[in-house]
């Protein structure tokens, strides 16, 4: 078959079916993009529906690097050609994928079929990490993506040769036809337009599928208040654009509206369909406020980041929390504060996906005191359901993984799970292990991108562990190997040169000013997932415990990054690990501030950690009087407590200064008098938790002694009844210190008042 005849049975086929075809042009760079060309004047698109991905310049055709394949999110393409060759991502071609419109086909120019696991050098990039080699970098994606290729439906191979002439060559290699039966041609129904709400008729005129409008009409209940809506979707499913005519519908009978997801970008769509529709309804006023939109009726739409809506989520009507899973979940179970609220979430995203939202979020939203309904869509908006297009990307990038049922692992234990080392050939190998490793991934609180099946198949760091049940895995940690580099990379680190797969040596060295941190070798536990229905039973401290034996007489230390909570401090700090580093900004998605930690293996890697925590408690007290005086005070009290030392007997006042405590504790002395003092016993008490204090009594600590907050916002956020009784609280914290630390002196002090 010629390549124009194949195209345009293809593209008869795909209209036909609302469906997608994917094309493979195979051959050299040129000859790809040569072949490109001929298939679009075959296909005969409008111009301004096709974009040609590459790091190429000089085509007619709209044009993006790979890197920038995110804008075409939320876009509709009738054709894309991504050029493979240079710059290829795995989450990039998610992406793109994501953007073709039903009727329409993904061409993709790659290497020639068989030298493809040695090609697409941007892989082998992305995956390189001192001191490994290019060598080192493994090639079972690449060899996963041939397969998928050759084996899926729907997908069209054509093999290119140019000729000594020029003159190029087009052999089939697989045609891509379908040949779908008459069920596959029907055409679905307009939506429903549905009478049983308060939103007008045009909201549901607006939508594109009887899934779209059930949506909208569900979310209607948001109206009033004592409401939670969850709506989940895969990607493409018009979600986002549900709960904009829902907000537009809200605002429009003039709701005050909190709109909120990791980026403006993710809402954009909302934005959209809200603005058309207050449009329609001639409902929308003059407004120059940036990311907002304001109705006759007093209404508004507007946008926040998750920190600053959480904030405000109690003084609006109706909060739409976009892209859920990708926000932790002590920021989502803020929102509960709002009047009503909807918690709308990808199921599985081609940029990525965390299913946090729905395995811990879920029973913080049981719990409240609102009605919570759930609405699930499953019909695409732009191409048949059953794409099978969509159906490769999903078994090429696991984005359909999902772990082991519960029933089948719901009896494990301790006693029960078998510790596995899983070997990247074995994960290669063996379809539904991968399948499970992913899915507890992506089951756990982590965003889990494309990119990350990648590293788990051929990073030259990587190293996976698990718990198995009855040959079932429960739990998994993945491990990345880091440090060991040679002096001249480490100076150069030291100097603000970025070495890739090196987490925690580049911030030890660059930021905390270590050039030797970067010497000895570790392992950083990129990941740790245990199975929801068997959670809280130790198997992660159990699962960490068996990798700390296996690798303790080959490496210097452990260590790990993380968005900081309490609970995960405290997890962390229970399993042998210190804190060495605080961040001093949070993450704009989360919220939180990054904590490093750190656990020794060897002499080595107790002196790096030794010196890291030292150096921690001498600039953490300072550090929060100034970038971290808003931090919230359990986590510094956490991170504290996990860098100190449970062994501090003491601290190193003079007598003079003990007067100054004991006239606090037991006269008529104050804190403001000598706040350096009640610096160093906070520090000391904060780090060893020698003195008996409650929760409440060391977070006062955190917040007036450390962060210099006024009494009057101290006693507010800690509940006290009035200042006068916070102040009387520092006075008993005083007499604990002297009663626990203070020498002679204290006691005729506390003589001399009694």
């Amino acid at each position: 078959m010629r390549l124009d005849g194949l195209i345009t049975a293809l593209r008869n086929e795909a209209r036909r079916t609302n469906e997608r075809r994917l094309v493979v042009l195979a051959g050299s760079r040129e000859a790809g993009i040569d072949a490109a060309y001929s298939l679009l004047e075959t296909a005969d698109p409008n111009d301004e529906t096709v974009s040609f991905v590459t790091t190429r310049e000089g085509f007619r055709y709209h044009r993006l690097e790979p890197h920038q394949a995110d804008q075409l999110l939320g876009t509709t393409r009738e054709i894309v050609v991504f050029d493979c060759h240079e710059g290829f991502s795995a989450t990039a071609l998610g992406q793109l994928t994501g953007a073709v419109d039903g009727g329409g086909l993904l061409v993709l120019l790659v290497p020639p079929l068989a030298e493809l696991p040695r090609r697409l050098d941007a892989l082998v990039d992305q995956l390189l990490a001192p001191p490994f080699d290019r060598a080192a970098v493994g090639n079972r994606f690449r060899k996963r993506l041939v397969e998928t290729l050759r084996t899926h439906p729907g997908v069209a191979i054509l093999t290119l040769e140019t000729a000594g002439d020029g003159s190029l060559t087009v052999s089939v290699e697989r045609d891509g036809l379908t040949h779908p039966t008459e069920e596959h041609l029907l055409e679905s129904r307009p939506p429903p337009i549905r009478t049983d709400t308060p939103f007008p008729a045009a909201a549901f005129e607006a939508c594109l599928t009887a899934d779209q409008a059930r949506t909208v009409a569900g979310l209607s209940v948001l109206s009033a208040p004592g409401h939670a809506v969850v709506v989940e979707a895969d990607r493409g499913r018009g979600k986002t654009s549900a709960a904009g005519l829902a907000a537009g519908a809200l605002a429009a009978d003039g709701s005050e509206v909190l709109v909120t997801a990791p980026t403006f970008e993710n809402t954009r769509p909302l934005f959209v369909r809200a603005e058309t529709l207050l449009e329609e309804l001639n409902a929308l006023a003059d407004n120059s406020e940036p990311r907002c939109l304001r109705t006759a009726g007093g209404g508004r739409i507007r946008f926040c980041r998750p920190p600053e809506a959480a904030d405000h989520a109690g003084s609006v009507d109706v909060a739409i929390v976009d892209e859920a899973a990708a926000i932790p979940v002590a920021v989502l179970s803020r929102f509960l504060e709002a009047p009503s609220v909807a918690f709308c979430t990808t199921v599985h995203g081609y940029e990525g996906t965390g299913r946090g939202f729905a395995v811990r979020f879920r029973q913080r939203l049981a719990a409240s005191d609102n009605s919570v309904a759930e609405i699930e869509l499953h019909e695409p908006i732009r191409y048949a359901r059953g794409d099978p297009l969509e159906s490769w990307l999903f078994r090429t990038l696991l984005l359909d993984a999902r772990p082991p049922v519960e029933q089948l692992i719901e009896t494990a234990s301790l006693e029960t799970t078998v510790y596995r080392q899983i070997s990247q050939p074995e994960l290669a190998d063996d379809e539904q292990l991968f399948r499970s490793v992913v899915g507890l991934l992506v089951a756990a609180h982590y965003r889990t991108e494309p990119t990350d099946i990648l590293r788990l198949l051929d990073g030259p760091n990587i190293a996976i562990r698990a718990l198995e049940y009855e040959g079932r895995i429960v739990a998994v940690a993945v491990l990345v190997r880091e440090g060991g580099l040679e002096a001249s990379l480490r100076a150069s680190m030291y100097e603000g040169q970025r070495v890739r797969g090196n987490m925690l040596p580049d911030v030890l060295t660059s930021q905390l000013r270590d050039e030797t941190a970067a010497e000895p070798v570790g392992y950083r536990v990129m990941r740790i997932a245990t199975h929801q229905a068997v959670r809280s039973q130790g198997l992660g401290s159990q699962l960490l415990e068996e990798c700390h034996t296996e690798f303790a007489d080959r490496i210097d230390w452990f260590g790990v990054g993380f968005g900081a909570t309490p609970p995960l401090v405290d997890f962390w700090a229970k399993n042998g690990y210190r804190t060495v580093h605080l961040s001093i900004t949070a993450n704009d998605r989360s919220g939180e501030h990054s904590a490093l930690m750190l656990r020794a293996c060897s002499a080595a890697g107790q002196a790096l950690v030794t010196r890291h925590t030292a150096w921690f408690g001498e600039r953490i007290s300072p550090m929060l009087s100034d970038v971290l005086s808003e931090l919230d005070a359990a986590v510094v009290r956490a991170a504290i407590r996990a860098a100190g030392s449970p062994e501090a007997d003491g601290v190193d006042l003079s007598a003079r200064e003990w007067r100054v405590v004991a006239g606090v504790g037991y006269g008529p002395g104050t804190y403001e008098a000598a706040p350096q003092v009640f610096r160093t016993l906070a520090m000391a008490q904060l780090s060893s938790g020698a003195v008996g204090l409650s929760d409440r009594q060391e977070r006062l600590l955190v917040r007036k002694i450390l962060q210099g907050e006024p009494w009057a916002s101290v006693a507010a956020g800690l509940e006290f009844v009035s200042p006068r009784q916070c102040m009387r609280e520092m006075g008993a914290i005083a007499r604990a210190f002297c009663e626990q630390w203070g020498p002679t002196v204290v006691q005729t002090e506390r003589e001399r008042y009694e």
